[in-house]
């Protein structure tokens, strides 16, 4: 190689480094340029990125594309904060998961409620687990929203929950500057509407997912997921004496139907505490009727029904054995079951089999402000 070539070569690489530096350089520049423009939305988008959308987990067979208007990961961004969000509240200090607590799978340790001012609801919050396929739309104990997003702006006006209204909490939303950028994001334009806030937590609450549980894993083959006390468990729920399955079917082991179990019925006043589904049909059957919930994560959910009166799985399971508690309207579904203590600890022992993962979220610990 001559002495001319050896430097043309060395001139092209300096130029080429220079390029390279200069480029690098710009990028960075750029990248500054950014993060000072953004600010704190930077750490906001670090403590709650964008995802996409959760794999329904092993024992859900579905897809959100079922769904007619499928979540986006932009919108269940957004329903993320709002869920976890208290200044949603008159006094900014309940916010949905408050009461729908994900380490509880999305219901709450406590018998009831407790709301706005430390005031004592009358139910205890259901559980928010696999609702994007619901069988029926019909959302809270009673099944007075008939969709996801107006359960979701319920507890906004409730008195004992929140203690809000719809137009206080949009000008408390809209004030907050940077949920502008998100709202853009979500729905194409920073209008901030009561809407697009049930649309954001409603899309969250659909991606709260529950599923291989040791006994999904058993069915799908795994032969050493579960022990034989589960299987006998499952036996009884599915095809033996105890026929849970009359009303805790499906993937979510809920017919999203009103049943009287005769929960709440005080004998001496021949009357229901809680009306439960009749106050909303006016239907006379319907007193004292309540949703069923889903059994999946139901370990996690102690204490049980839809007034918490039960502290154990196994109190419910004498509950249902004894054949609940007689009243006027007892769901004809409701009969002596006579179950032994050893069929009893199988059930139990079935419906702790039923916890999974896929739910759960710890909330995020930034929120734009």
């Amino acid at each position: 190689m001559t002495l001319r070539s050896v430097a043309i070569l060395l001139l092209f690489g300096l130029l080429g480094a220079g390029l390279w530096a200069g480029g690098v350089f710009a990028h960075r520049q750029e990248l500054s340029k950014r993060e000072q423009a953004s600010g704190p939305v930077s750490a906001l988008d670090a403590d709650n990125p964008l995802s996409p959308l959760p794999r329904p987990p092993l024992g859900i067979d579905r897809s959100f594309d079922e769904l007619s208007i499928p979540p986006t990961p932009e919108t269940v961004r957004l329903g993320r904060w709002l869920f976890f969000d208290k200044r949603l509240s008159a006094d900014g200090t309940i916010s949905c998961a408050t009461c729908h607590r994900p380490a509880n799978g999305f219901s709450e340790p406590t018998p009831v409620s407790t709301g706005s001012r430390g005031q004592k609801g009358t139910r205890k919050a259901p559980p928010i687990l696999n609702l994007a396929w619901t069988i029926f739309p019909n959302f809270f104990w009673d099944g007075r929203a008939g969709s996801l997003e107006e359960q979701a702006l319920g507890p906004v006006t409730n008195p004992i929950e929140m203690g809000n209204s719809h137009e206080a909490m949009i000008a408390t939303i809209s004030g907050i500057k940077a949920y502008a950028p998100y709202f853009s994001q979500a729905f194409g334009d920073a209008a901030i509407s009561k809407e697009r806030i049930a649309r954001a937590i409603a899309d969250y609450e659909r991606t709260r997912l529950s599923g291989n549980s040791p006994w999904d894993r058993w069915q799908a083959g795994d032969a050493n997921a579960v022990n034989d006390q589960v299987k006998l468990g499952h036996q009884l729920f599915f095809f033996g004496k105890a026929a849970c399955n009359q009303c805790h079917l499906g993937q979510n082991f809920t017919d999203s139907q009103f049943h009287n179990l005769g929960v709440g019925w005080d004998e001496q006043a021949k009357t229901f505490k809680d009306e439960g589904r009749s106050v909303v049909s006016r239907r006379t059957e319907d007193r004292g009727a309540f949703k069923t919930p889903t059994l999946r994560e139901i370990a996690s959910r102690a204490p049980y029904m839809h007034d918490g009166s039960h502290k154990t799985l196994r109190e419910v399971v004498d509950f249902y054995s004894k054949g609940g508690q007689p009243n006027p309207h007892l769901s004809p579904k409701m009969k002596p079951l006579n179950l032994s203590s050893s069929e009893v600890d199988a059930l139990v022992a079935f419906m702790e089999a039923l916890s999974g993962e896929g739910y759960q979220d710890a909330g995020p610990t930034l929120f734009p402000q």
